[in-house]
């Protein structure tokens, strides 16, 4: 994972680079998310693994399908990762580019999980309390997950806090077997 994180890197900051200075943040995001959804179709894993068929017939495939969310630049940016054998990058390279996003618009993804379902009301209270901690906007998704029999765990980028019941557990059952 980490080995496919420093690949991608360097693609992942010419395309924001570029996307920022043309001001089409939005829709490169766009279209790295549909062209990460189309590589990773049955069908297309069969065509981009194909090894009798050339990188620009491979590139060509992802244009066509992916075409009307292409602009010229974008078309271009397919092109290469398929010349350089790196079209397998596409859902590092658009999660890498929807981080560096959130961090220009000064917002943050964060993932809760929760042992019941929240309510409108404490969902607005949390993402207010993570916003003033972070220190940036938050966009809150939740999920319930009864196996971690209560408290809460939060993801955001590479900080997970694991304030679960299970959790707690483990680490009670841990120290009565050291």
């Amino acid at each position: 994972m980490a080995e496919l994180n420093t690949v991608a890197r360097p693609y992942t900051k010419a395309a924001f680079e570029h996307a920022m200075g043309k001001g089409i943040l939005d829709q490169w995001s766009e279209m790295l998310t549909t062209a990460t959804a189309v590589s990773q179709h049955e069908t297309m894993k069969l065509v981009l693994g194909n090894p009798g068929l050339t990188s620009d017939q491979k590139a060509e495939a992802m244009i066509s399908v992916c075409e009307e969310q292409m602009e010229p630049s974008a078309k271009n940016f397919i092109t290469l990762l398929a010349e350089n054998q790196r079209l397998a990058l596409l859902p590092e390279i658009s999660a890498q580019f929807e981080q560096l996003k959130a961090n220009q618009q000064h917002s943050v993804e964060v993932s809760v999980t929760t042992a019941f379902d929240l309510g409108e009301q404490q969902q607005q209270k949390l993402t207010q309390a993570l916003s003033s901690k972070l220190g940036r906007e938050v966009s809150l998704t939740t999920e319930v997950d009864k196996s971690i029999i209560g408290g809460v765990i939060v993801r955001t980028d590479d900080l997970v806090i694991d304030g679960s019941i299970r959790a707690r557990l483990a680490k009670l059952a841990e120290a009565m077997n050291s």
